[in-house]
């Protein structure tokens, strides 16, 4: 054994014997270096370093019973269940930091709930790291064994997370793998809940070369088993993405000319009243273009999530006003509020319910197609226990009493002169399964977002990269409409056809690329999540049955 070996499984083995609060701080630092393997880093050999020290926090969880499998005490198990959550409290506290600065836009109102809001969502989020450890450990055996449990319970508690509660798949460790255009092509296939297992084999591989000092002799299994399945997968994914990616470009549709709207309004002036006309006016100066060429050959324009400060539907001024300026043949897609009022049986109009929403308008600015947002960002846009939250002064942060109305139906809307196209308001489009909606074959996706909140942080981003990701996922292009950036149009390959950076104001001009075929993921994304479940858990049997027995 060379003096690096030595070296290495001296270091793992002081990290699974680290006690108290400096395991606590270990396991929490590794989480947070860990987020740059996310935009805008794209770090991802960080995550070779992290995810072995979490692995080898796990190792220490039992020493010196670490011969134990099914009789492990109750006490390993929550020992080890808390090594989780506070490697994903780590990760996520660095991961979604930014989203404090949400609670600064109206800083006399909320910025007294920012540090509640920083470290409760990440511990909340955490509790599912903490579950995939306790359920890694469960099926904890030394050598290779142990990694594949890790992957399985990652896997699984990863799935939960972006399902139970409404869900909230931001920063899957999938996307550790999906920095490169090549390896970013492996999404069509397996879907990110799919890849988050295969990255945990990959970056955790150096933990199945050295283990702590103990653990040696404890398996006859060989310790390459994981680095070598890792290469094989690393191999096999580039092959698939390089393979993918030779067919060349997508194409563009004939005859659609899109021009995306970023007004770059801060979010702080947005809403006051005496800043509407100005707001407004912005849309409409970017949206006319330059005075040499306007709106000649524009056939779509397209404005960001809650774009104007009022309820456009019922301003007739604002109407007339885009009706003067779209040429014929030209349509408008607005991101907007949308107000409905309840009828009582007596015929009075009760409470008005608000809506977050998508309208495609004609040339004359006539509402053809809505779309009502359905996933609601919770504190943001409603409050959980709304009634109770709000009876004590409590409210979210568009100060929308009563919060916005949840939509009905999600399916694709019609637009003249393109194809149909599934409407996605902000962080909807970060739910791989849901994505194209119900009812028939969307050509694109359009994603209107205000990431304003956010200022100039990680989160736009990462918000960015999720869009990218759901593109090659779903073979589909998508247009991106983002207030304060990033405005972007993304062809079914996940690469960026045009696009108007972070904190920029103006206008983007560019055609819509054709979809592709639906890929393996579209046809059998569920079916293959499964399959990879069950390989996995089958790889795991295998390694487990090859332990070394005791010696008498």
């Amino acid at each position: 054994m060379t003096r690096a070996q030595h070296l290495i499984i001296g270091v793992a083995t002081w990290v699974a014997e680290l006690a108290g609060w400096r395991r606590g701080l270990c396991a929490i630092a590794a989480g947070a270096v860990s987020v740059l393997a996310m935009a805008p880093f794209y770090a991802a050999p960080v995550l070779f370093i992290t995810l072995p020290i979490l692995v080898w926090l796990l190792d220490g969880c039992a020493k010196p019973g670490i011969e134990a499998g099914a009789s492990l005490a109750t006490k390993s198990v929550w020992r080890a269940a808390l090594t989780g959550w506070l490697f994903g409290f780590g990760y996520f506290l660095a991961g979604l930091y930014w989203i404090g600065a949400a609670f600064l836009v109206e800083a006399d109102r909320f910025a007294w709930l920012l540090p509640f809001a920083v470290s409760m969502l990440p511990a909340g989020l955490a509790l599912y790291y903490g579950g995939a450890a306790a359920l890694a450990w469960l099926g904890w055996r030394p050598g290779p064994a142990r990694l594949v449990a890790l992957a399985l319970g990652l896997m699984v508690c990863e799935w939960l997370r972006g399902h139970l509660l409404s869900g909230f798949p931001w920063n899957a460790l999938g996307y550790g793998l999906t920095s490169s255009d090549v390896l970013m092509q492996t999404t069509s296939l397996l879907g990110v809940y799919g890849l988050t297992p295969i990255a945990v084999l990959i970056f955790a591989a150096p933990a199945g070369l050295w283990a702590p000092a103990w653990m040696a002799g404890k398996t006859r299994t060989s310790r390459l088993a994981i680095p070598v399945m890792a290469a094989a997968l690393l191999i096999a994914g580039t092959a698939w993405g390089t393979w993918r990616l030779s067919a060349g470009s997508a194409g563009f549709i004939e005859g659609v000319h899109l021009r995306i709207v970023q007004p770059n309004i801060p979010q702080s002036e947005k809403w006051k009243p005496q800043n509407r006309a100005q707001v407004f006016h912005t849309l409409m100066r970017l949206s006319a273009g330059p005075e040499s060429s306007g709106l000649k050959g524009v056939t779509h324009v397209i404005w960001p999530e809650s774009s104007v400060p009022f309820l456009l539907a019922d301003t007739r001024e604002a109407l007339r006003a885009i009706a003067n300026l779209l040429p014929p043949g030209t349509s408008l897609i607005v991101g907007a509020a949308r107000g409905e009022s309840d009828m009582a049986a007596s015929g009075e109009i009760n409470a008005r319910r608000i809506y977050n929403s998508i309208f495609v308008m004609d040339h004359n600015a006539r509402i053809l197609e809505t779309y009502d947002k359905i996933r609601l960002v919770p504190f943001g846009e409603f409050l959980p226990l709304q009634d109770v939250l709000e009876a004590i002064g409590l409210e979210q942060l568009t100060r929308q009493r009563g919060g916005f109305a949840v939509g009905g139906r999600h399916g694709p809307l019609s637009v003249e002169g393109a194809p149909p196209f599934s409407p996605l308001i902000c962080y909807e489009i970060i739910f791989p399964h849901w994505v194209r909606g119900d009812g028939g074959q969307p050509g694109w996706l359009l994603n209107l977002t205000n990431d304003a909140w956010f200022g100039i942080t990680s989160g736009p981003y990462q918000h960015f990269h999720q869009a990218r990701v759901r593109a090659v996922e779903q073979g589909l292009p998508v247009v991106r409409a983002a207030n304060s950036g990033i405005s972007a149009v993304i062809d079914p390959y996940g690469r960026v056809v045009a696009e108007f950076g972070l904190g920029a104001q103006g206008a983007l001009d560019a055609s819509l690329p054709n979809a592709i075929s639906p890929p393996p993921f579209v046809r059998w994304g569920r079916a293959i999540e499964v399959a990879v479940l069950v390989i996995l858990s089958l790889v795991w049997l295998g390694l487990a049955a090859a332990r070394r027995p005791k010696k008498k």
